[in-house]
């Protein structure tokens, strides 16, 4: 099947889901708030929502577009919005809530995959950074649908980083910087809960992304 007609499907899907209250209310939000020059775009669900972006980057144009509780699908609905603004960088982190909900890996895989597709279509000049889904740890004993994708993880990310290498596109390796040591959990020290990042998670993550962001 075809990117283009494998998006087909998938954008329909979309239009009959109901993805809920508090993301309509973000989506009617991101629509109302004028595109800028040279925007940087993080684009994701709950984990990217939750970080501070402006703060943490300050000096950069960094626009938050994270919806708690989104999904691939989710994102290929509102794409459109992302792609209107040109931005100079998006960088991309989703696909542990479709796991949550039982969605196969290789399609959450492929969904990541068009969705990158997707932008560099609609926009050229943009850079598209795809970070890893990052690592989840079930010792907290929170989010059991979420914790428990750690194999399922793994393979998408191998996946997508050998995707990127083939296509042209910058992989960013968040997992391994964020699980324990010999371990493959998401480190305690960045996490209360298993699964969101606490404010030293956030630093990390910035750490990490930062010499993709500067010019």
């Amino acid at each position: 099947m075809n990117l283009v007609l494998l998006f087909t499907l998938f954008f329909v899907s979309a239009q009959k889901n109901e993805f809920g209250g508090y993301y309509n209310q973000r989506l009617s939000l991101f629509r109302s708030l004028p595109d800028e020059p040279d925007e940087i775009i993080m684009l994701g669900n709950s984990i990217t929502d939750g970080g501070e972006w402006g703060e943490l980057l300050p000096g950069y144009n960094v626009k938050n577009r994270g919806i708690s509780g989104d999904v691939t699908a989710g994102i290929l609905y509102r794409l459109d919005e992302v792609t209107s603004a040109k931005p100079a960088k998006v960088f991309l982190l989703i696909g542990i809530n479709d796991l949550a909900r039982g969605i196969e890996a290789d399609s959450v895989f492929r969904n990541i995959c068009l969705i990158a597709h997707k932008i560099r279509e609609a926009t050229p000049g943009t850079d598209v950074y795809i970070q890893s889904i990052l690592p989840v740890n079930p010792s907290f004993e929170k989010f059991a649908g979420h914790v428990d994708k750690t194999s399922s993880v793994k393979n998408i990310n191998q996946k997508l980083k050998e995707w990127c290498s083939e296509n042209n596109v910058q992989f960013v390796n968040l997992y391994d910087l964020f699980t324990e040591k010999d371990s493959d959990y998401l480190n305690p020290e960045f996490t209360n809960d298993g699964l969101h990042l606490t404010a030293k998670g956030y630093l990390k993550w910035v750490q990490i992304i930062y010499p993709f962001i500067k010019p």
